[in-house]
């Protein structure tokens, strides 16, 4: 995902929609990318991409630039276009809800937004996203691959496939318009918007075991973008399992206590003040709630003398697990 610069339109027209799209084509046959999903949403788009040959980077550097190359042309103005480096999600392919549960995301977009009628309309009516190419091969760029999210489903991309595709995203069109907040329809939703990898308990071990690996000989501040944030993400991690295993707490335990509990204030001033992690990722990953939960919590572990003596052993603890 990326976003405007200033979150100002990237796509100010229809025709720059249409060189956004010739452009990923273009990344496409350069890079060997297979695009299972797209939206394009006036300030910022979406990608579902798989990259067998490992190149996102090079990938994204190419496709970013180069479209910006051309707006920029195409409107005669200059300078940045994109908000810094785009947001990559890395996504667990063993279960093939959470690829499921991406795709629905990135194609019910226009419906969160309500940019078409939601009870009278169709998804279809929105023509920048991959929704209409999943159901009219007419519309489908060649370089769209549909048989990945119809399979999920059980589906196969011909007619019979194609219309039962159609009707179980219209009743998801219809769960987003009876929702008291469009982009709470789903409650893994939340996940993708805050987290730096989507899936189960154990591809997070292996990611992070693989973080471990490839940064064990490199310095933190050789690192950037969405490299840093997953190596601070490994490190918070490493600091959780270490606090919790000192407060003979299991992590399932997280979901179970109060938000406001004292051992939650506890884990949260240790995560804000020892790991560089922000305090949305705290407050998600300690189940605390709402963000300022987080802040009120660390200033009063910080501050307040009936925390002395347990965050003086945690300093400890932390220092000697450095």
């Amino acid at each position: 995902m990326s976003r405007g610069n200033r979150q100002e339109a990237i796509f100010r027209d229809d025709r720059d929609c249409e060189i956004f799209l010739d452009t990923l084509g273009e990344a496409c046959g350069r890079c060997g990318w297979r695009v299972h999903a797209f939206v394009l949403m006036g300030n910022h788009y979406h990608l579902l991409l798989e990259t067998p040959h490992a190149n996102l980077v090079e990938g994204m550097k190419w496709l970013q630039g180069t479209y910006t190359q051309r707006f920029n042309a195409r409107h005669k103005v200059w300078g940045h276009l994109l908000q810094g480096r785009y947001k990559a999600l890395v996504v667990d392919s063993s279960d093939s809800s959470y690829f499921m549960t991406v795709s629905n995301y990135i194609h019910l977009n226009p419906a969160r937004a309500k940019l078409f009628n939601l009870q009278d309309g169709a998804l279809s009516d929105y023509r920048w996203s991959s929704y209409p190419g999943m159901i009219r091969p007419s519309k489908r760029p060649e370089w769209l691959c549909v048989k990945r999210t119809l399979g999920n489903l059980g589906l196969t991309d011909d007619t019979e496939g194609r219309v039962k595709y159609r009707q179980i995203m219209r009743k998801r069109v219809l769960e987003v318009a009876q929702s008291d907040d469009p982009r709470d329809a789903d409650e893994e939703w939340d996940n993708i918007r805050t987290g730096w990898f989507f899936g189960a308990d154990e591809f997070r071990r292996e990611l992070m075991q693989y973080i471990a690996d490839a940064t064990s000989n490199v310095r933190r501040d050789s690192l950037e973008g969405e490299a840093l944030r997953s190596h601070d993400g490994q490190a918070a991690e490493t600091l959780l399992s270490v606090l919790l295993k000192e407060a003979g707490l299991r992590d399932e335990d997280l979901q179970t206590m109060p938000k406001g509990a004292r051992e939650k204030k506890l884990l949260a001033w240790g995560l804000r003040m020892y790991t560089t992690v922000s305090r949305e990722w705290i407050a998600k990953r300690l189940n605390m709630g709402h963000v300022s939960r987080v802040t009120q919590s660390v200033g009063e572990v910080k501050v307040h003398e009936g925390y002395l003596k347990e965050r003086t052993r945690l300093q400890k603890i932390i220092k000697l697990s450095d």
